[in-house]
C-alpha cells in the first residue's frame, strides 16, 4: 500500500503562482509513476501531469503546458506541482495519485487539496 498526503493548496490571485506538495509513504518501490489531477465542481476528473519515478520523464496535459511543472524527490519521497499564471479556470481540488508498473489506472490516491483562483 501507497499513503499520499497532499499540501500547499489555497488562495491565489489571478497570474499567481502555487507549489503543490506531495508527501508519499508505504511501498514507494512498487510505484512506476506518479500524477496530478484536478477536478472542478461540477466537472469531470482531469490529468494534468505525470511523471515516472526512477527515470523522471514527465508528460502533461495541454491544459498544463507551459504552466505547470511536475518534479520529483526521490530521496524524499515527494512529488510537487508547480504551478504558475494561474486563472480561475484553474479552481479546483487538487490531487497526487501514483500507479504501478504495468497498471494504467491510478491505483492511489491523496485526499486532494483546495486551489481557489480569484480575480
Amino acid at each position: 500500500q501507497v499513503q499520499l498526503m497532499e499540501s500547499g493548496g489555497g488562495l491565489v490571485q489571478v497570474g499567481g503562482s502555487l507549489r503543490l506538495s506531495c508527501a508519499a509513504s508505504g511501498s514507494i518501490s512498487s510505484i512506476f509513476a506518479w500524477g496530478w489531477f484536478r477536478q472542478a465542481p461540477g466537472k469531470e476528473r482531469e490529468f494534468l501531469a505525470t511523471i515516472t519515478r526512477d527515470s523522471g520523464r514527465t508528460t502533461y496535459a495541454d491544459s498544463a503546458k507551459g504552466r505547470f511543472t511536475i518534479s520529483r524527490d526521490n530521496a524524499k519521497n515527494a512529488v510537487t506541482l508547480q504551478m504558475n499564471s494561474l486563472t480561475p479556470e484553474d479552481t479546483a481540488v487538487y490531487y497526487c495519485a501514483a500507479r504501478r508498473p504495468g497498471i494504467l489506472e491510478y491505483l492511489y490516491w491523496g485526499q486532494g487539496t483546495q486551489v481557489t483562483v480569484s480575480s
